[in-house]
């Protein structure tokens, strides 16, 4: 009678092992990559001294990210951000004149983070420096908060965005938009 106990036993034991260390290999062989690359649209509004000459920002980016949990990824970002100059009135002493601000264009690059509080829903946190690609162009510092959406497939994302250094400070309220994919 003890034989056939302790042979079901081992048998039982032997099957949960197997199973178990098989179900182990395929959660390791098909474990996602952690690394994704999004490439971006970026739209905004000027604020701060910005406002003063451009009323809208557009902009493109790629982010690459790494997924270093379920609930947390690094980013390093960068692209090109354009501030479109609007027609502007300035009085002189010889009256007023009227014309169109010269563009901005900022070279971004960022690392950042994005912590999920949700399963899609993201805070998102960026630091960098923006080149400013105008004759004499400064660079700026980047500091940006942001909350987003992310799924496998699309990232989206609001933010402000600050430009500050060599006594001018300035930021843009934007809005990107980007396709990921796993690299």
């Amino acid at each position: 009678m003890k034989k056939p106990s302790i042979l079901i036993a081992t048998a039982f034991t032997a099957a949960a092992l197997l199973f178990t260390s098989n179900a182990k290999a395929q959660t390791a062989a098909t474990a996602p990559n952690p690394w994704r690359l999004g490439i971006g649209l970026e739209a905004g509004i000027p604020t701060g001294n910005a406002h003063d000459f451009s009323d809208f920002e557009l902009g493109g980016t790629v982010r690459l990210q790494y997924d270093a949990s379920e609930h947390f990824a690094w980013t390093l970002t960068s692209g090109y951000y354009n501030m479109f100059g609007k027609n502007v009135s300035v009085i002189t002493p010889l009256g007023t004149v009227t014309g169109k601000a010269a563009d901005l264009g900022i070279v971004p690059v960022k690392l950042g983070i994005k912590a999920f509080f949700a399963p899609t829903w993201y805070f998102g946190a960026e630091a960098g420096a923006g080149f400013e690609t105008i004759s004499e162009g400064n660079t700026k510092l980047i500091l940006s908060p942001g909350l987003g959406y992310a799924n496998k497939t699309w990232d989206i994302a609001a933010r402000y965005e600050n430009f500050s250094g060599q006594g001018n400070s300035y930021g843009l309220a934007g809005l990107r938009v980007a396709y990921a994919f796993g690299l």
